[in-house]
């Protein structure tokens, strides 16, 4: 059985909550369901914006029934060190002070055997180092610059794949088109400098010249004057972070320029309702995204013959609602990775957890279905994964999830 339970804030409650919450560290906290030799329910706890506006109320709602599904499938097999899971759900709106005040709240009077992030990663930024100082494991799908760097944050995993491995799949599709010359344009997210930066220095090392890059604040409603200067410096083709509503804006301001140039969108485009969606809501088959092409992992295509991928995604229709793509699913493979964990380590503590989802063995052992791998190494605590686990494809209809 599933149980749910949503958190809310109180204004009483966040004065205890925040005097107790620094305590960090230490122990269980008092109600804990890491005791040792409880039979109790392990209780694990998702943050998403499910309250939030437009599509971050898709994605995150996506990521929360994706870790209900999770928590569902790995119930049916037994729970976890044969304890049933329970999740709870807080509602962060998407807005990094909330989750802040809401995670401040929960662990004042629990502390949840692991959290789950839904991102955006301005949340992930501020909630990760909280849950580290409190010795909760986490899992992220919002990616910042030190989220997956062990030396940093050693509780926390990210899910979502590691910017070089994103990256390292535009290499090699702009090398299979036969691109020489790319310019890039990226939002001012922590994720959107980041790939940014990191795209320009993989290209040049691969030998394609970056003809310019740019960057955009995630708050203008008009991005021309940044994709005018791109077009001075002539690339054959453009690459393109934008998330959410800024991407609606990139592509108006594309068709105001009449800039008729391939454009190679990263997973924040594919998440991105808006391209999924016909007029009058969105631009899916009209001439704003004529010349996109997106990525998106294997698993986002529907593919009629994986079993896994399907009976995943049945899982999901039966837990809630799958309102944008499955690559804001990635917390369906979380309760698979920390059931593995607990099992190798015959333990629910934090950094006995950590230590085994670094083995090769529990990470293939877990069978996970977004990633079927996810190359977590000492080093590393992000997914490694290779140019084959990507497509490129272009804008279609969203079914279950999944790219018809």
């Amino acid at each position: 059985m599933r149980i749910t339970r949503i958190a809310a804030v109180t204004a009483g409650v966040l004065a205890a909550s925040l005097t107790l919450a620094g305590c960090g560290g230490g122990g269980a906290a008092e109600g804990s369901s890491e005791q040792p030799g409880s039979d109790e329910p392990i209780t694990v706890v998702v943050l998403g914006g499910i309250g939030a506006e437009g599509v971050l109320a898709d994605n995150a709602t996506t990521s929360v029934t994706a870790a209900k599904a999770s928590v569902d499938a790995i119930n049916a097999d037994g729970g976890i060190l044969g304890r049933e899971v329970q999740i709870e759900v807080v509602d962060d709106t998407a807005d990094p002070t909330v989750a802040v005040t809401k995670l401040r709240e929960l662990l004042a009077s629990e502390k949840p055997v692991a959290v789950m992030n839904s991102g955006p990663s301005t949340v992930a930024e501020a909630t990760i180092p909280i849950l580290g100082q409190n010795q909760i494991l986490s899992f992220n799908i919002g990616p910042t610059a030190t989220s997956g760097d062990p030396s940093v944050n050693p509780l926390n995993f990210d899910l979502s794949a590691s910017v070089p491995d994103y990256i390292g799949s535009f290499v090699h599709e702009i090398e299979q088109r036969g691109y020489a010359k790319v310019a890039i344009l990226h939002g001012s997210s922590a994720y959107g400098e980041l790939f940014g930066k990191q795209s320009k220095d993989a290209y040049t090392e691969a030998g394609i010249e970056v003809t310019g890059m740019q960057g955009f604040d995630n708050a203008a409603l008009d991005m021309t004057a940044q994709l005018e200067a791109l077009k001075e410096t002539n690339p054959e083709a453009l690459v393109l972070d934008a998330y959410g509503a800024p991407l609606g804006y990139v592509l108006q301001s594309l068709e105001k320029l009449g800039w008729d140039i391939p454009v190679l969108g990263n997973t924040s485009v594919a998440a991105t309702q808006l391209i999924a969606t016909e007029p009058p809501s969105g631009v899916l088959g009209t001439d704003q995204v004529k010349n996109l092409t997106m990525q998106v992992y294997t698993s986002t295509k529907h593919d009629p013959s994986d079993d896994k991928v399907n009976a995943a995604v049945e899982t999901m229709m039966a837990a809630g609602d799958i309102r944008s793509s499955l690559i804001l699913a990635y917390n369906y493979d979380s309760m698979f990775l920390l059931k593995a964990a607990a099992e190798s380590a015959g333990s629910l503590e934090a950094e006995a957890l950590a230590e085994a989802l670094v083995d090769p063995e529990v990470q293939k052992s877990a069978g996970t279905v977004i990633l079927s791998r996810y190359g977590f190494t000492a080093e590393s605590h992000t997914p490694h994964v290779t140019p084959e686990d990507f497509l490129f494809i272009p804008p279609g209809k969203l079914v279950n999830g999944q790219y018809q």
